[in-house]
């Protein structure tokens, strides 16, 4: 039992350094992409497929994976004391993964298809691009519902069975809103506010996992 928190406390150190890798490139190297044009990007992907692939691999696919040890290492930790709020927890972690690993890999494999269109149907490009990366950003990473609404319910488990620090319940309510918020179009924009908000929050549940003893040992 205690391995699998353990296993959790890595999954979320992980997904916070995956995070915070994709941010930075998102600032650094890649800012010129998502400041260009449609047909700027277009171009921009044939160009940079390998870095692209690379962007799409960490954040969406590695994020994905480690996710789920992470929900089950989480669960572990409160579910004799919250069953049931827990269980809707990680069903809905499962669903954020989810998506996730669905919307990275639509997405590397639109790299492929722009390339092939790109040679034997230009014009076709853009309309092609534009669509797949439509369903893509709704599946993952315009709208962060299922991903607010699970770290507002662990955050709820924290507060309710006292086994998470009470400062970082109270981070994961704050990042969990602004990921529930990204619902409407007025507050897209909090996206990013949870982007960086579980970046913390992924570091700091990371460590309380892997450093705490088994909970069911302490209660």
């Amino acid at each position: 039992m205690q391995s699998t928190q353990k296993w959790g406390g890595i999954a979320a150190v992980i997904n916070g350094v995956a995070y915070l890798i994709g941010i930075g490139m998102v600032v650094t190297i890649l800012a010129p992409f998502l400041a260009a044009s449609q047909a700027e990007k277009i171009s921009f992907l044939l160009e940079h497929q390998s870095l692209m692939a690379l962007w799409y691999l960490i954040i969406y696919l590695v994020a994905g994976v480690w996710m789920v040890p992470l929900a089950l290492g989480l669960q572990q930790r409160m579910q004799q004391a919250a069953p049931n709020l827990l269980r809707v927890a990680t069903a809905m972690a499962i669903i954020w993964a989810t998506t996730i690993l669905s919307s990275g890999m639509l997405l590397i494999n639109n790299l492929k298809i722009i390339a092939e269109l790109q040679q034997s149907d230009p014009a076709q490009t853009g309309a092609v691009w534009v669509a797949i990366s439509a369903i893509a950003s709704g599946l993952g990473g315009a709208i962060e519902l299922p991903g607010g609404v699970w770290v507002s319910l662990i955050s709820l488990a924290g507060l309710q069975t006292k086994h998470l620090p009470k400062a970082l319940n109270y981070l994961g309510l704050l990042v969990g809103a602004a990921g529930i918020a990204t619902v409407l179009p007025t507050f897209y924009e909090a996206g990013t506010l949870f982007g960086v908000g579980m970046i913390g929050w992924f570091f700091w549940v990371g460590v309380v996992l892997i450093r705490t003893k088994n909970i069911e040992q302490r209660t």
